[in-house]
């Protein structure tokens, strides 16, 4: 699986990823109550701490959850959550593996990719596309994230996230900047302070393959796939469904 490029950030992702999560998970909550597709085995790609697993859950109790997450960092906190959670303890399966080892089941109700798509080359996002609509159920969908930036470009430095927790302030710094054809850099970095004083410090760099709504198009119609945007348009969700349906 390569180095985990989580391993030194992982315990501050869910705790800064939680505001927008909980309009994530609304959305994404409304999009599987709304599917047709009524069996098959719901699949989390990139599951990381868990929450979108969790979103899950709750509209579809007795489904059955596969939680793939390759980072044995973020997998922690995934296992964490489910043990803690009653409602996942008995329906949620974690398992160590990416898009590019993943053994999906051969019926599957919905696929969840979030945050996760720029971390897939390009042949492993049309693997993708193509295990997807060859496992999908009838009324069945891929749900994914597409976020800025959407071509090589830089990103200024920003902060994305901003919490207190105990007496401790912990914040979070994001910028990009290209990194060749469809790549950036992205610089994060992770800050936690008592009052003015700096607690600790961590910063870490990971390469991220971008693209936009022309290029997923395409790369899913060469499937039979079709995508419509959901939700807040700030969000990014985007639901992959087959286009004869």
């Amino acid at each position: 699986m390569g180095a985990d490029p989580y391993a030194l950030s992982a315990e501050y992702i869910d705790i800064m990823i939680a505001e927008t999560w909980e309009g994530l998970a609304s959305e994404v909550k409304s999009v599987l109550k709304g599917l047709r597709a009524s069996e098959g085995v719901v699949v989390d790609l990139g599951a990381g701490s868990g929450r979108g697993v969790r979103a899950v859950r709750e509209v579809l109790p007795g489904v059955p959850v596969l939680a793939f997450e390759p980072s044995p960092a973020m997998r922690a906190v995934l296992l964490a959550r489910v043990h803690d959670e009653p409602s996942l303890r008995t329906g949620v399966t974690v398992l160590p593996a990416d898009a590019s080892n993943a053994e999906l089941p051969d019926r599957i109700r919905a696929v969840l990719v979030m945050n996760v798509l720029g971390h897939l080359p390009p042949d492993q996002r049309r693997s993708l596309w193509r295990e997807t609509a060859r496992r999908l159920v009838p009324g069945g969908a891929l749900l994914l994230t597409v976020t800025p930036p959407f071509a090589p470009e830089p990103v200024p430095r920003a902060r994305m996230a901003h919490l207190t927790l105990g007496g401790l302030t912990y914040e979070g710094w994001a910028q990009a900047e290209p990194a060749g054809e469809d790549q950036v850099v992205w610089h994060m970095d992770y800050r936690v302070a008592r009052g003015t004083d700096e607690v600790s410090r961590v910063s870490v760099d990971y390469r991220w393959w971008v693209m936009g709504d022309d290029a997923l198009a395409e790369e899913v119609a060469a499937e039979g796939l079709v995508f419509r945007p959901a939700g807040r348009s700030e969000l990014g969700l985007r639901v992959v469904t087959r286009a004869d349906e």
